[in-house]
């Protein structure tokens, strides 16, 4: 198979050093996850995306510090019961398949 490549393009101008990190971080641990076929490593790299996934939405610029409603908390409870519910349901979303 021949190699190819993707290029990405994400706005970062609203974002501080920390969320474009993060950002980097995520979108290099997808594509890893995406190549590995050691069954250890790749449970290990899934874990660790949805963890750095977790800290972008913490830290992501709706999240004012001193704020009386704590939406990172909110829509992470949000997503990890969607998130259950459709694994348990087997009902995983699929795109393009």
């Amino acid at each position: 198979m021949a190699k190819e490549n993707m290029t990405i393009e994400i706005d970062t101008t609203n974002l501080n050093e920390l969320q474009t990190r993060l950002l980097k971080r995520a979108v290099a641990l997808l594509n890893h996850v995406n190549h590995t076929e050691e069954e250890p490593e790749y449970f290990e790299t899934s874990s660790e995306l949805l963890r750095v996934v977790a800290q972008i939405i913490k830290f992501s610029n709706i999240n004012k510090p001193g704020s009386d409603v704590e939406f990172a908390d909110q829509a992470l409870e949000f997503c990890v019961d969607r998130l259950a519910d459709q694994i348990y349901q087997k009902d995983l979303v699929k795109f393009d398949c």
